[in-house]
């Protein structure tokens, strides 16, 4: 029987989430926006021989206050594609993921840009597909209101099919490339997808040879009804944010019970928690940097996280009562519902949610690297995941932490691989390479 190991995923963007990493002593205060730090953060990971760099992405500035945005780190950010087809060049074998929306995009450019990424790396790419929450972003894209949830979800589902079956357009071995007869490939393994559903219409072929593995990764987050549902039908690695190991359990579950109704193998899904992770020589000392870290978080960028996190304006609730009422929207349900989940069992202020938010309020191991290694091995042989997407609480020394002190400790444990055994993120992940729909 083959060992059970983690998988580890690296969220670099932004390259922290804490809204207080740039401030932190010794941190670089432009990570987010500076290449050559960025590539030096990709080259470190592959050298620990992580799965894959994940760099998610926003259709719009932050929708914040004004004296709430001006303190984010995250109000600027490179364009996916374009950095890690640049990252691609650059390294070798770490998986890159990025993040493409299915509601203010269409089927056949995100088609075309990860199939492009993934001949360009080599068969590391990976497609993060998300509906998008912020309601900011409709109003870039000519819209006068956020497109509703379940609509989304819709479209969603049925975009997944365009871009998988665009991806088949062509066979793997149409290209012949006959200099003696002077075909170039074999019309015959040319495919027109010829799709028309309730919310697209589109031709093809796709005008781009197959990608080396088959299709990129398809990555997912998936803690709302419809997002796991859509997980379970379609996602080979989903990105989720329980806070504790009994939500963990409970959503693992979820996710991989519903596979077999739909005729899916659950261990063809990896889920990946988001686990912010601080490393001291002891634990007083990992608490005391995360404390620190908290502190430099404004209460202005505080409020308006728990706003964003409600998809409702909490400026003016008042800072020292319990959360009010709040009503629906239809920005994200799944937070809103960790807000108040959250809220309900802390039995905390607005102020205190506030600063929670601020800072970073997800899944934490906050410890010894032994310590953070026990908790991670627990999360893996008691049914919580199947490894982590790494959030870094401040860049370069938090990253460094891990990739110095928690990898070599998961590897003495051989919960960590020691090298790569393949080249494409689908070795990394063992997933196998999805069957064309024309074979």
């Amino acid at each position: 029987m083959t060992e059970r190991q983690l998988h580890l995923g690296a969220f670099m963007r932004p390259v922290s989430l804490h809204t207080g990493a740039w401030r932190y002593p010794g941190s670089y205060p432009d990570a987010n926006f500076n290449f050559a730090h960025i590539v030096a953060f990709a080259k470190k990971l592959e050298a620990a021989k992580f799965d894959a760099f994940f760099m998610a992405d926003h259709l719009a500035v932050l929708n914040m206050p004004e004296e709430a945005l001006k303190r984010s780190h995250t109000v600027t950010s490179f364009e996916p594609f374009t950095l890690l087809s640049a990252i691609a060049a650059l390294t070798s074998r770490i998986g890159l993921v990025a993040t493409a929306s299915t509601t203010f995009d269409e089927p056949y450019h995100v088609a075309r840009r990860f199939a492009s990424l993934d001949h360009i790396s080599g068969g590391r790419a990976g497609w993060n597909i998300v509906t998008t929450s912020n309601p900011d972003a409709a109003l870039n894209f000519g819209l006068d209101a956020h497109v509703a949830h379940g609509e989304r979800y819709e479209r969603a589902r049925e975009f997944y099919d365009v871009v998988t079956g665009l991806w088949d357009s062509f066979d793997d071995d149409a290209f012949i490339r006959d200099i003696e007869s002077g075909a170039f490939f074999d019309p015959a393994k040319l495919h027109a997808l010829n799709h028309k559903g309730t919310e697209l219409s589109v031709r093809g072929p796709l005008n781009i040879a197959r990608p080396p593995q088959r299709w990129p990764v398809i990555v997912q987050a998936g803690q709302s009804d419809p997002g796991r549902q859509l997980a379970a039908e379609t996602a080979e690695v989903v990105f989720c944010s329980p806070r504790d190991l009994p939500s963990g359990q409970a959503l693992y579950a979820n996710i991989k019970g519903r596979m077999g109704k739909v005729g899916r193998n659950p261990d063809h899904l990896k889920i990946l928690p988001a686990a912010f992770v601080v490393i001291g020589d002891t634990l007083e000392e990992a608490r005391a940097k995360r404390a620190r870290l908290d502190t430099l978080v404004h209460y202005d960028s505080a409020i308006a996280s728990l706003s964003i996190a409600l998809g409702h304006d909490a400026s003016k609730f008042d800072p020292d009562q319990p959360l009010p009422e709040v009503p629906e929207t239809d920005a994200s349900k799944t937070g809103r519902e960790q807000v108040l989940r959250l809220a309900e069992q802390e039995r905390l202020t607005v102020r205190q949610l506030a600063q929670r938010y601020g800072g970073y309020s997800g899944l934490a191991f906050v410890g010894t690297p032994q310590q953070i290694a026990d908790d991670m091995a627990q999360w893996l042989y008691e049914g919580g995941s199947d490894g982590f997407n790494v959030v870094f609480p401040y860049l370069p020394q938090g990253l460094d932490d891990v990739v110095e002190r928690l990898v070599p400790e998961l590897q003495r444990r051989r919960l960590f691989r020691t090298d790569y055994e393949g080249k494409t993120l689908r070795d990394h992940l063992g997933l196998s390479r999805p069957k064309s729909r024309y074979a």
